[in-house]
């Protein structure tokens, strides 16, 4: 039987990752992406219903290459999301649509 990670049969390194206890998450609905030939650029932020503009909460700054390998890992993991709990559904509709919120008062 074979033990080894699949990280380690390709001759991988092991990196230790510090995760801080104070490290802020930070919630998104909307990323913009823009690159040059050496950057790839992701502003995350968060679009509110009825609200006139985003806001950018987080700038990540990628080279093309690791945003390949991001897109590759991101792909393979939503693959099996949907493996276990089913087809993610795409919003037909956008917040530029009206859409209610909250309790609307009875109709007559």
């Amino acid at each position: 039987m074979n033990t080894s990670s699949p990280a380690k049969a390709r001759g991988a390194r092991q990196l230790n990752i510090e995760l801080s206890t104070d490290l802020e998450a930070v919630y998104s609905n909307l990323v913009m992406l823009t690159h040059s030939p050496s950057e790839v650029v992701l502003d995350f932020a968060r679009l509110l219903p009825r609200m006139p503009k985003a806001k950018v909460h987080a700038r990540i700054i990628m080279t093309p290459m690791n945003a390949k390998m991001l897109h590759k890992a991101l792909g393979e993991h939503l693959g099996k999301f949907e493996e276990r709990f089913g087809e993610i559904k795409l919003a037909e509709q956008s917040f530029e649509e009206p859409r209610p919120m909250g309790f609307a008062p009875p109709q007559s």
